[in-house]
């Protein structure tokens, strides 16, 4: 019997235990998971929400004109037949690059290699006609004019060979410039019409974009001016002209005068017909900037959350602003802040005015040293350099 209420006792004072441990347990927990949210007097009191930081930097921005312009080759052309011809022979391959004089296409030339056979047959006969009279004529047996009409005999007929071989000629389709064609659909046997296009030609190692602008530009415009373009099919990549030429007249109905651009086009990269967005630089200037993604806009206005030190940490202070131009992900800010101040970088829908905040991998700092720690970090990221 006694040994039995030993082991009852015993196994309630350990029941006893386990219970204070448990509810020790417990508080502990809530008090530490109190401490971690801010609460009074915990190491993370007033933190907030975290956030990014970008910090206020001076970045040059352009003034620059923007106009659309179309890409043309230097030089181009559709190749076309002048006459009605069955097609014999076709010279070249889609998309070959040809030099000058080569021949593309052949045309039926019966009756033209024909009238060449005839036209010698007549040279040489009065060739032989010349010679026979010129000897008659030496000896005195006949008259000097029978040699001169013989001679005159002679060259009409080399005239007409030339005729007969120049109508040959035509029969053959020639590259009247170096350049590279285009795609065709004509094949030997295909009966071509006048003014149908065979193929073209395009010499790209130079294009050219002629593009409208305003003239209160006009005295910015001059033949030399350095410029860029870019094209939707390549992004943001952007080619390296020139203005060429400035044309004499202002449409007077637009008031626009027409430039015209030279862009180099090493491996043909640029097309004839290809959109192109020409900009022309005006001048640069250095203005402080933030990452788009720091500005909020609301209507007209718009709006930053500065970060700035407060009672118990940082706080987020909305700041309204003067934006500027767009350039390269960054706003340019004309007025509200300065070089150097430390601007929340992303997630403002959930911020609050004044309400406090903690920099993302900043370690939990506050004030003093540690938050000019955390700056330092923000101005060396990439998201904030310049460029």
């Amino acid at each position: 019997m006694i040994k039995r209420h030993f082991f009852l006792i015993a196994a309630a004072v350990v029941l006893g235990l386990m219970i204070v441990a448990a509810v020790m347990r417990v508080a502990f927990a809530e008090d530490e998971g109190g401490r971690g949210q801010g609460g009074p007097g915990g190491p993370g009191a007033g933190r907030g929400q975290q956030v990014s930081e970008a910090v206020v930097t001076l970045r040059p921005f352009s003034d620059q004109i923007d106009v659309l312009g179309v890409a043309r080759g230097q030089r181009s052309v559709n190749i076309t037949s002048a006459t009605s011809e069955l097609i014999t022979a076709v010279l070249f391959q889609d998309g070959q690059r040809v030099g000058a004089g080569a021949p593309l296409v052949r045309l039926q030339a019966g009756e033209e290699e024909a009238s060449i056979i005839q036209a010698r047959a007549n040279l040489a006969q009065a060739e032989r006609e010349y010679e026979r009279f010129a000897t008659l004529a030496e000896r005195g047996v006949a008259p000097r004019v029978s040699a001169e009409d013989a001679l005159t005999a002679v060259e009409t007929a080399r005239a007409t060979l030339a005729a007969a071989q120049a109508r040959q000629g035509d029969r053959v389709i020639r590259a009247p410039f170096a350049g590279v064609l285009g795609l065709s659909t004509v094949t030997s046997g295909t009966l071509i019409s006048p003014g149908a296009v065979i193929t073209t030609l395009d010499d790209i190692s130079v294009i050219r974009v002629d593009f409208p602008v305003p003239e209160r530009y006009l005295g910015v415009l001059r033949q030399g001016l350095p410029i860029t373009a870019t094209a939707d099919a390549y992004g943001n990549e952007t080619f390296s002209g020139r203005i060429a030429l400035v044309d004499t007249r202002i449409n007077e109905t637009t008031r626009a005068v027409t430039a015209r651009a030279e862009f180099a086009n090493p491996g043909g990269r640029i097309r004839p017909g290809m959109l192109m967005r020409v900009g022309i630089q005006q001048g640069q200037r250095q203005s402080p900037s933030v990452p788009e993604s720091a500005v909020q806009y609301e209507g007209e206005n718009a709006f930053v959350y500065r970060i700035a030190p407060g009672e118990r940490g940082s706080t987020a202070q909305r700041v309204e602003v003067e934006p500027g131009a767009v350039e390269g992900g960054f706003v340019e800010i004309l007025s509200g802040l300065a070089a150097n101040d430390r601007v929340v970088g992303s997630g403002l829908n959930r911020i609050q005015p004044n309400a406090p905040v903690s920099v993302a991998g900043a370690g939990g700092a506050r004030g003093g040293a540690p938050e000019k720690a955390a700056a330092q970090d923000s101005r060396a990221s990439p998201q904030v350099a310049t460029r």
